[in-house]
């Protein structure tokens, strides 16, 4: 079984989007992927060890997304649904500075310099 020792968890599709938005967060936050699908054994693990964390999830802005979301939302309905403009669809092309504001306004601790939008931080 998984030891979730952040109190703050983030559920992300996939790696590239936990590497985006690992590179915006100061502050100590468990970032999980779910490689856009969960198994009922990984599912069932998360419900045991995510009870009592500050979880957020952070998906997709497509098809593949919404049905990831709204399966989370069944399991984990306390959870801070945090989304992307429609426009940019993926998490990992979003720009930074979105990313950045969308966890800001979520009280997550983020690098200020991503919220520079003439700023490339890629």
């Amino acid at each position: 079984m998984r030891d979730f020792n952040q109190n703050k968890v983030i559920i992300v599709e996939g790696i590239s989007d936990r590497n985006k938005i690992k590179k915006i967060i100061k502050e100590p936050i468990e970032i999980i992927c779910t490689n856009g699908t969960i198994s009922a054994d990984t599912l069932e693990e998360w419900i045991e060890t995510l009870f009592d964390c500050d979880l957020y999830i952070l998906v997709d802005a497509d098809e593949s997304g919404k049905k990831l979301r709204q399966q989370l939302k069944r399991e984990f309905p306390n959870a801070v649904h945090l989304y992307i403009d429609k426009m940019y669809r993926e998490v990992a092309t979003a720009p930074h500075y979105h990313l950045a504001t969308i966890l800001l306004t979520a009280n997550i601790e983020i690098h200020s310099e991503y919220l520079d939008r003439g700023k490339n931080n890629d």
